[in-house]
């Protein structure tokens, strides 16, 4: 799944269909996760694409008509920028066109959705206000996740995980972030003090903004829309690499919550 470097990644290569107008837009599937606004959608045909951002893992595209389209990727979702003239292919639903470009959502496993709404109502869609802070937040604080941390017996994996504590972290950069940290999974977020916590969010925006610099990771799915391979895969330290070893420790993997957890137990205590 696109985590937050992926989508950053995304949202920047987008930046060259700012002020573009969309003339026209194709759809060629009616529902992905959830049902296609087909009807909705064609609101902005005829408006300029004004803003491109991110907010957690979904991408938001504000038009100059005051519609706003928010994408979420989901497990093998991409966008890709191609020329007007470039044939469509499988598993591509949406077809935006601007100009002497297209905009195509490609996700073979349709676990990504489309929706749109109006622009100053995307913070109160129900399921961006639920979110926590994002992971690269400035507000982020020690405090803030300890107030969470110390009441839970979830393992902090998990915890790191949940997009209404920190949004943007996914499985891969959980397992690199707690690392960098020297932080087990297998703590509870009880048993964490406020300078662990700490050490836990330095790592956190330490690993998520390399990932950006080499944007993201490539091991599925993920192309960036200009068709880039991300290449942070090349600096993973623990994820994917059990049985290898790092400073004298040999990489484990754990099944945790139903998703694949790699750590050093030397290491991280």
């Amino acid at each position: 799944m696109p985590e937050l470097p992926e989508v950053e990644t995304t949202v920047k290569s987008l930046n060259i269909l700012k002020n573009k107008k969309v003339t026209n837009l194709d759809i060629h599937s009616k529902k992905l996760r959830y049902p296609v606004p087909h009807l909705d959608l064609k609101k902005i045909i005829n408006s300029k694409i004004i803003n491109l951002r991110r907010i957690a893992k979904y991408v938001i595209l504000d038009f100059d008509n005051s519609i706003s389209i928010i994408i979420h990727l989901g497990m093998s979702g991409r966008l890709k920028i191609i020329k007007i003239n470039m044939p469509i292919k499988k598993h591509d639903h949406l077809v935006f066109k601007l100009n002497n470009l297209k905009l195509v959502y490609n996700d073979p496993r349709k676990f990504g959705f489309v929706d749109i709404t109006e622009s100053h109502k995307v913070n109160n869609i129900r399921y961006i206000k639920k979110l926590g802070l994002d992971a690269l937040d400035t507000n982020l604080s020690e405090d803030y996740l300890y107030q969470i941390f110390h009441k839970s017996d979830v393992l902090i994996k998990q915890l790191l995980l949940n997009q209404y504590i920190v949004a943007g972290i996914g499985n891969i950069y959980a397992s690199e972030t707690l690392f960098d940290a020297k932080i087990s999974p297998l703590r509870k977020g009880s048993s964490l003090n406020k300078y662990q916590i700490g050490t836990i969010i330095k790592s956190t925006r330490k690993i998520l903004k390399r990932a950006i610099q080499k944007g993201g990771s490539s091991i599925n799915d993920y192309v960036s829309p200009d068709g880039t391979l991300g290449n942070f895969q090349n600096n993973f330290k623990v994820y994917g690499r059990e049985g290898f070893k790092i400073k004298g420790c040999e990489i484990k993997k754990e099944v945790l919550y139903g998703r694949s957890t790699f750590f050093c137990p030397k290491i991280q205590k």
